[in-house]
């Protein structure tokens, strides 16, 4: 914004009494904020983005893409990446009409146990920061805001909204605060979200160190900082503190308390309009104030060709090749044996706000069945849930439509119907948004079950529940129960039995709402409601797994996919263990015992432990793919696309063996004692175990030489990236605190492709200081993509800003002497050359 432009806000506010300034600081509905037609303020219109803009529903909504998860597209290691997926996902905002997508998560992977941790980039600050730039830059060129999230210290999910994360002030500058001050700097976002936890006993809606002494003091920011949705817990102290809108609404804490805080003299009044004038100001960018936007009308489909060639390729290149002895890629001919309930069942994303309604959801089994047909068998495993989950489409069909999905009614007291319609998951989520101008009493799901036999069928959500199927009398009312608070939406209530069932039954499953039903809009979460159905568990393991080593001894190759679900990876709930559930290491050892070649394919966001290591000849890690995550992993086990991705975890060799574990408070205090040596850089610190494998790690489908490496001076900053135009990690330009500007250094080395097939190499820069209490950090990165036989020069310039060393008695920034060690590398675990730092 213009100076030009800065009077007429203040002007626009000016005309406003307390009450109209004060109904604008609270959202008008879950999404929505309120308009003021006197001043040309249009209803702005937010929604969740961490893998898709799924709009104004938290369940049940219109058809979205679904894109991979952020540690797929991170572990690609590109900016130009990010841009990209800036701008589809501005386009899919765009296509309804969404002004502010809730993302990038950018905080980091602290502990290996954290439940969100698939939302976020990395372990890494610089990494994490200059994706998210460039994530930013590529969504805001189009004219929709990002949200950076979640300000700050929020990397655990155990007790969220009551946890005190206890940070020392160098750690907090340079670890938590990193990511977002890199963003601010090289992207201006145009707003950011502060979280539900506490912060050194100040909630972090109340920060007024972070959010006006660093945010919009130090950085220079002029954006507008939200609350996560019921996150805020007070009225004068979170608007002094600097937080600018209350989310959800209508209701708050703000609203008549905020008024009387202002009339008793408690808040001035002046704090009020700042916060109105920076909302006017994110309205102006997003084209939410005076004249309206237009949008455009031609954008793809989520189920279009484009948006299925963007969605496989962005999630093959950022699958990580762990482990491989030459099986991989796969040869078109090779006869495989998939095992594995994933692979029939593929996770494509986590749990809680990440999910949206994707029209379709590609398993690996018929990915690879697409490219190799009768080449391959599909055999499934052992059962990885403890939970029932809503039926998926494709087990289900709406017996109306035919469609893959349930057919959804939502019914008034007299039993009217007043909405029918198709859903492509069998889960919703009423009083949110529905725009249904009655009092919902009753929602009925109808579903046709494809595959009879044995099924486990039941319900999801509270309140008094009919479940009717053929041959089976109806239940009576089933009371569901549930403690009552807004994390039902996330995790509700569920009740299941099991039946026969021929196939192509038809079930049916009627809600009595409690509470006389709910008007659309009444309540602050709404009920989460679902049908569940799916084949029953099986008991007999050993059955299971005798039928997966045979089809595994049939075959040339078996591809075992094994993982993690929305169960382990999700808002609200933390992990207890790195293991893979249920018996899927034994899976994996029955079929390696029995099979020729074995490739594992990891189906999960986040690390998890492989006890199996040695026994098995690749391992392939397919994170969390996206709405074409089976084309994805198809088109990277046969090499039609190169998994070229690097680790932006660290992996331990088990439980507890890494620097930070622990996410369960201890006294509502959750203590960050391993102070900035988190991931990679407390296990070369001895803090834990060299790991299994170091963040950086990847291999792809080449090997590489890599000669000259020497240091470069520089005079003017932080240089550029080099190599053969890939985008990587350089310095920054400059901001209070920061060293941009300055003399350094870069590196350059010249790296060899010695494989039979193009590729695509990441050269890493580290730096080990040689000032004492220092830990190694990733400095900068740069890629290079060469054909076979050939070779490149990639240049990395050290970040100025990973010199910098808080100095708490000052309270200031220093800036640590250039000594010490340079390590290029593949990850720690494959340093190609050291440098000398001549101090």
């Amino acid at each position: 914004m213009t100076s030009a432009t800065a009077p007429d806000l203040d002007r626009l506010v000016a005309t406003l009494d307390l009450e109209a300034k004060v109904r604008l600081l609270t959202g008008a509905t879950m999404f929505t904020l309120s308009p003021e037609p006197r001043i040309g303020l249009a209803e702005l219109r937010l929604s969740d983005g961490p893998t898709g803009v799924r709009g104004l529903k938290f369940s049940g909504g219109r058809v979205v893409s679904l894109f991979p998860s952020a540690t797929v597209l991170a572990s690609a290691w590109d900016e130009g990446v990010m841009e990209e997926v800036g701008r589809l996902l501005a386009e899919e905002a765009m296509a309804q009409q969404v002004h502010v997508v809730l993302g990038p998560t950018i905080n980091l992977h602290r502990s290996l146990l954290g439940g969100r941790l698939f939302e976020a980039f990395s372990e890494d600050p610089l990494l994490s920061g200059r994706l998210a730039a460039a994530y930013v830059r590529g969504m805001q060129e189009q004219g929709v805001a990002a949200c950076l999230k979640h300000l700050v210290a929020n990397e655990s999910e155990t007790e969220r909204t009551t946890v005190d994360s206890v940070v020392d002030e160098a750690t907090l500058r340079e670890l938590y605060l990193l990511p977002f001050e890199i963003a601010v700097e090289e992207s201006h976002p145009w707003s950011i979200m502060a979280a539900y936890n506490d912060v050194n006993g100040v909630p972090a809606t109340e920060q007024a160190h972070v959010m006006q002494d660093v945010l919009r003091g130090e950085w220079s920011w002029d954006g507008l900082v939200m609350s996560d949705w019921s996150a805020t817990k007070s009225a004068a102290p979170a608007a002094a503190g600097g937080l600018d809108l209350v989310m959800p609404g209508p209701m708050g804490p703000w609203g008549q308390a905020l008024v009387d805080a202002v009339r008793s003299g408690e808040l001035a009044e002046g704090v009020v309009d700042e916060h109105v004038r920076r909302l006017l100001l994110l309205a102006e960018r997003v084209g939410a104030l005076g004249e309206p936007r237009s949008w455009p009308g031609d954008l793809p489909a989520p189920d279009s060709d484009e948006r299925r060639e963007q969605l496989t390729r962005l999630a093959a290149q950022g699958m990580t090749v762990l482990t491989n002895d030459g099986v991989l890629p796969l040869e078109r001919g090779t006869t495989v044996a998939l095992v594995g309930r994933h692979a029939l069942e593929t996770i494509d994303m986590g749990g809680g706000s990440a999910q949206v309604n994707p029209p379709y959801q590609v398993s690996v089994a018929e990915g690879l069945t697409a490219l190799l047909g009768d080449g391959v068998t599909v055999t499934d495993g052992v059962e990885v849930r403890a939970k029932p989950v809503p039926a998926r489409p494709g087990y289900v069909t709406d017996p109306e439509t035919g469609e893959p999905g349930v057919h959804l009614s939502l019914l008034g007291a007299d039993g009217r119907v007043l909405e029918d319609r198709h859903g492509v998951v069998a889960r919703t989520a009423v009083g949110l948004d529905d725009e249904v101008d009655d009092v919902i009493v009753r929602v009925r799901f109808r579903a046709r079950v494809q595959t009879g036999g044995r099924v486990e069928l039941g319900v999801l959500g509270v309140g008094d529940w009919r479940v009717e199927a053929p041959g089976h009398l109806a239940e009576p009312a089933l009371r569901v129960s549930g403690a009552g608070h807004a994390e039902e939406i996330l995790a509700p209530p569920a009740h299941t039995s099991q039946v026969e069932l021929p196939d192509g039954a038809v079930v049916e499953a009627t809600v009595t709402l409690l509470g006389g039903g709910v008007r659309p809009g009444e309540t602050e979460m709404g009920f989460a409601l679902g049908l569940l159905a799916r084949p029953a568990p099986r008991d007999d393991v050993q059955q299971v797994l005798a039928e997966a080593a045979e089809a595994a001894a049939a075959a040339d190759v078996a591809v075992v996919v094994v993982g993690l679900t929305e169960e382990e990876e999700t808002e609200a709930v933390d992990k207890a263990t790195l293991r893979l559930p249920g018996e899927q290491d034994a899976l994996v050892r029955a079929v390696a015992a029995a099979a020729r070649r074995t490739v594992v394919v990891v189906n999960a966001g986040t690390p998890v432990l492989m006890p199996w290591l040695d026994e098995v000849d690749a391992v392939l890690v397919a994170g969390l793919p996206g709405q074409e995550g089976g084309h994805a992993v198809a088109a990277a086990l046969l090499g039609e696309q190169e998994p070229a991705g690097r680790l932006v975890t660290t992996i331990p060799v088990a439980d507890g063996a890494a620097p930070a574990w622990s996410v369960t408070p201890v006294d509502g205090k959750l203590v960050y004692e391993e102070g900035t040596a988190i991931g990679y850089r407390g296990h070369d610190a001895g803090l834990a175990p060299p790991p299994a494998f170091w963040l950086g790690h990847g291999l792809g489908y080449s090997t590489w030489d890599w000669t000259g490496a020497r240091l470069v001076p520089e005079t003017g900053g932080a240089g550029d990236s080099g190599g053969t135009g890939d985008s990587g990690g350089t310095g920054g330009s400059g901001s209070p605190g920061s060293t941009a500007g300055t003399a350094g250094v870069s590196v350059e080395v010249t790296v060899h492709n010695t494989g039979s097939r193009s590729s695509r190499e990441v050269v890493q820069l580290y730096w080990r200081p040689a000032a004492s209490g220092q830990p190694v950090r990733l400095m900068g990165w740069a890629a290079a993509t060469v054909a076979a036989g050939e070779q490149a020069t990639v240049r990395v310039s050290l970040d100025p800003r990973l010199r910098r060393r808080w100095d708490v008695d000052q309270d200031r920034w220093d800036l640590l002497p250039l000594a010490g060690e340079l390590l290029l590398a593949r990850g720690l675990g494959d340093v190609r050359a050291r440098l000398e730092l001549p101090g």
